[in-house]
């Protein structure tokens, strides 16, 4: 592979490729049943074939054919057992490395972005990624001062290629139904699709990691690499080593599980407290659990990567959500139903049944209404199962509901963080975590008060 494929007739082929090969496999299991093989080991084969096409197709085009597939990997906690562990272990790949560009491409583009002498700016630099990802690849380096850097070099043509990939597999959303039953692909492409032309700018995603490695610079629990150099298509930020989380997924301690899913949890609420940013791109592949804290050698620490997408939310995230939350555990069904209503999730021409809509919302919300929840694959499952199912109240009450826009990307990310909670089986105290960082869960009668000193 010379270059990132460009050619939309090139890409869109390949893409077309996903579900008719997923057709034609079907009819070769059938052949393989009608010479007498079992359906478990033909069922097991074929979607085994079907992963391992995904991978390639998805992991070659980059772009966002593997953002797509990025973004999936996050959401196979919901899938039946059956359907998604066939697809693990091929989802979890696009999570962490995908196949690189050639190493005189990375030069080109270090010599157009950087200057002819870019070399002088690095003590070391390894020709080797350390990861490919969607719309660039990483690489190890020493900078000048000798400090350990990571370079990360964006692909030519991939925006090029992130909006044709996005719109190609719009119109497949039908087809690619057979991929991963029981999910909504149309939305989810939608919506990456409306962060392209962020994700694409090093300089706002700079910006956004600046501001994050200022604010937990001192932090115990949070490493965010700074900032080293950035310009155009090219980002320097400082080297962090750790496990990545989707070893953790795999094969971690029950310790690193729970101390990687509380440390999450913390970071998906505090941030936007903190920050006035969301990060909104919590596939496993962003995050590393860290030993050593700054003041027990024991302890782990998450340490944070990629703030290419971030939702930006000044007064952090929005109040209404920690109002509503705490009114549903409290059982407060008008009240709930009132908030949902003057926020646009129950549009004015339709009229629901608050506590139906209390009865939908509290399995949700399980999670917040005791010390300490273990999430799990079963449970994620569970809630799928129950919002998916045709013939479930919960399923026709909502089709009847509305995600307003602003809190399109607040939900994706909810979900998704969700989704890895679920993959690592983790024990976590997330109500302490609201109660901390959520505006509005903590009535303001409750909420302690600043000391006369601190005001």
């Amino acid at each position: 592979m010379s270059d990132l494929p460009r050619k939309a007739v090139t890409r869109t082929a390949k893409l077309a490729a996903l579900p008719l090969g997923f057709a034609g496999r079907a009819t070769w299991g059938l052949g393989k049943r009608i010479v007498g093989e079992s359906a478990e080991l033909v069922g097991r084969e074929l979607q085994q074939r079907t992963a391992d096409q995904m991978f390639k197709v998805l992991g070659e085009l980059k772009g966002g054919a593997m953002k797509f597939g990025q973004a999936l990997s996050v959401f196979e906690s919901a899938l039946p057992e059956e359907v998604a562990g066939p697809y693990r272990a091929a989802l979890t790949k696009l999570q962490e490395a995908a196949p690189p560009m050639p190493t005189r491409t990375v030069h080109a583009v270090l010599a157009e972005r950087l200057g002819e002498d870019w070399r002088e700016l690095f003590a070391e630099f390894d020709d080797k990624p350390s990861a490919a990802a969607s719309i660039g690849q990483v690489h190890r380096a020493v900078w000048q001062d000798g400090r350990a850097v990571a370079v990360k070099v964006q692909y030519p043509g991939a925006g090029e290629a992130l909006l044709s990939d996005l719109t190609q597999l719009s119109r497949f959303a039908r087809l690619l139904g057979p991929l991963v039953p029981g999910m909504d692909i149309k939305p989810l492409i939608t919506e990456l699709k409306d962060r392209v032309s962020e994700e694409l700018d090093y300089g706002l995603e700079a910006q956004a990691q600046r501001a994050h490695a200022e604010e937990f610079a001192d932090d115990p629990d949070v490493v965010v690499p700074d900032v080293v150099h950035q310009y155009d298509q090219v980002l320097v930020t400082e080297w962090i080593d750790g496990i990545p989380l989707s070893e953790v997924i795999a094969d971690g301690t029950e310790e690193q599980r729970d101390r990687a899913g509380q440390l999450l949890a913390r970071f998906l609420f505090s941030g936007p407290a903190r920050t006035g940013l969301l990060h909104a791109d919590p596939h496993p592949g962003n995050f590393r659990l860290l030993p050593g804290g700054p003041d027990d050698e024991e302890e782990w620490r998450l340490g944070v990567l990629d703030f290419g997408t971030v939702d930006r939310l000044p007064g952090g995230l929005p109040t209404p959500i920690g109002e509503s939350l705490r009114m549903t555990l409290d059982g407060d069904a008008e009240g709930v139903y009132e908030l949902l209503r003057r926020e646009g999730f129950v549009k004015e021409s339709i009229e629901l049944d608050p506590d139906a809509v209390l009865d939908y919302l509290l399995p949700i919300i399980e999670p917040a209404e005791v010390d300490a929840f273990a999430f799990s694959r079963g449970w994620m499952r569970s809630q799928a199962a129950r919002v998916a199912d045709p013939r479930s109240p919960a399923y026709q009450l909502g089709k009847q509901l509305n995600l307003p826009p602003a809190y399109l990307l607040i939900h994706r990310v909810t979900l998704s963080t969700i989704g890895v909670l679920c993959q690592l089986g983790a024990t976590v105290r997330l109500r302490e975590e609201l109660e901390e960082w959520l505006p509005g869960f903590v009535p303001e009668e409750e909420a302690p008060q600043e000391s006369a000193a601190e005001a």
